[in-house]
């Protein structure tokens, strides 16, 4: 049998092995420190990311610009940050279908990306005219790897809306959010230089068109769905120049919250969303007088229009799975005036 000899250590093994662990202990706190530091630092760098939001996008005064309606973004100074390069998705709208209309520009162009990001297939509707915003759109989409679907078309004919509605259905393979975003304004400063076919087309394009489009898209929405509006903070208090566009935004908001009342035992949430002054080509297609364009927004608190891409996420957020208890509200987004 082999006997393992034992180990044996001498007095200065012994000591130098103490004095070692001591020096361990001794060193763990300037580690920790170290750590901390680091922690620190990155808090500190965090801390550097914050961004502020009066000085964030460009303030008034702007240039003097003018388009013909229905206006393209793509041709407006400054041009409108809808998210292109700024929205990060996370994957919060992970296989669903949308139907975006007024998509090619404004809040409806930063929904669409954002939408995509968030990993949904998108359809959008736009005039013949936005051809060139909506492209850019539809390749911003399916860079993503999504189905980005074009239908161009005008929303004051009740059968292309309901057109719309099969067309986006078919390409998407369904549908479960609908986004009613087109809108047509122009500004008039008394209500006597409203003709019968200026109120008739503001008419149509803002408040048929969701009626048309909400009733051929309602038998393909099952449980879960969404349906958002775009109202305005002209809803609550309408400028003395917009007499048609503001009580169609009114009718917006009160669409929004009968349809929760009518469509949430079903399942189905309707919200709305009330910009303030956001940088869009309603604005510069005859939506504002050139005085009023080149101060716009500068009598918010934050003294600046809003970006479309800084109300994407409220558009994710209305439609997203973790908002299910969000029916019949109005998100606003004002620069700290106006309501909701």
């Amino acid at each position: 049998m082999t006997v393992k000899k034992a180990t044996t250590f001498t007095r200065r093994q012994v000591v130098g092995g103490l004095g070692a662990g001591i020096a361990a202990v001794a060193a763990a706190p300037a580690a920790f420190a170290a750590q901390g530091k680091t922690a620190s630092a990155s808090v500190a760098a965090a801390a550097q990311s914050l961004q502020d939001p009066k000085t964030k996008y460009p303030q008034p005064p702007f240039n003097g610009q003018s388009q013909p309606w229905p206006g393209l973004a793509g041709k407006m100074d400054p041009v409108p940050d809808h998210g292109e390069k700024s929205y990060k998705g996370s994957g919060r709208l992970a296989g669903r279908k949308a139907l975006i209309t007024g998509g090619d520009s404004g809040m409806g162009r930063a929904a669409a990306i954002a939408y995509a990001r968030e990993g949904a297939d998108v359809a959008i509707n736009y005039l013949p005219e936005e051809e060139e915003d909506a492209r850019e759109v539809i390749a911003l989409i399916r860079a993503e790897g999504r189905n980005g679907v074009a239908i161009p078309g005008d929303l004051r004919d009740e059968n292309f809306c309901k057109g719309l509605v099969e067309e986006s259905v078919r390409a998407l393979g369904g549908l479960d959010i609908v986004v009613s975003n087109a809108a047509r304004q122009q500004t008039r400063a008394s209500i006597l230089d409203v003709t019968t076919e200026d109120f008739d087309a503001t008419m149509k394009t803002n408040i048929y068109a969701p009626f048309w489009i909400i009733k051929a898209a309602l038998p393909h929405l099952k449980r879960g769905s969404s349906i958002i509006g775009t109202t305005s903070e002209q809803a609550y208090d309408p400028s003395a120049d917009l007499y048609d566009y503001a009580q169609t935004k009114a009718a917006t908001m009160n669409f929004v919250k009968s349809l929760a009342k009518q469509l949430g035992p079903k399942g189905i949430r309707v919200n709305g969303v009330a910009p303030g002054p956001i940088w869009t080509p309603l604005q510069v297609s005859g939506g504002a007088t050139q005085e009023k364009l080149k101060k716009f927004g500068g009598d918010t608190p934050l003294g600046r229009p809003g970006q479309p891409v800084e109300l994407a996420s409220i558009y994710v957020q209305l439609a997203a799975n973790d908002a299910s208890f969000a029916n019949g509200q109005i998100y606003g987004a004002g620069g700290g005036s106006g309501q909701p």
